[in-house]
C-alpha cells in the first residue's frame, strides 16, 4: 500500500524549473516508490542495481544515455558516478527546464 508524502508536491514544482533532480535519503525509505508514483508512466526507469546495467552506465556512459532516453529515473546512480559528466553535458545541451513532469 502506497501512502502520499507531501514531498510529491514539491517534487511536481521542482520538475517545471529543474532538468533534473537528485533524491537523497536513508536506505529503504521509498525513494524510489515515490519517484516511480510521481513520474507514472512517462518516465523510464533503469536501476543500477542491475549488474549489466550498471557495467554500461560505468563503462560507457554516452551509450547508456543513448539507449536510455529522458525522460530517465536512474535508480541507484551513486553506483556510476561517470553519468554524471554525460548528464551535465546533455541537459547543457539542451537548455531545456524541466523534462516532461515527474
Amino acid at each position: 500500500m502506497y501512502l502520499a508524502r507531501t514531498l510529491e508536491k514539491t517534487i511536481h514544482k521542482m520538475s517545471d524549473f529543474l532538468p533534473v533532480l537528485l533524491v537523497t535519503g536513508p536506505r529503504q525509505a521509498g525513494k524510489t516508490t515515490l519517484l516511480r508514483t510521481c513520474g507514472g508512466a512517462q518516465r523510464n526507469y533503469v536501476s543500477l542495481d542491475k549488474l549489466e546495467m550498471r557495467s554500461l552506465a560505468q563503462n560507457d556512459p554516452g551509450l547508456f544515455l543513448q539507449r536510455f532516453k529522458a525522460p530517465l529515473l536512474i535508480d541507484e546512480v551513486q553506483y556510476a558516478p561517470q553519468l554524471f559528466p554525460y548528464i551535465k553535458a546533455a541537459v547543457d545541451q539542451q537548455k531545456q527546464a524541466g523534462q516532461p513532469r515527474v
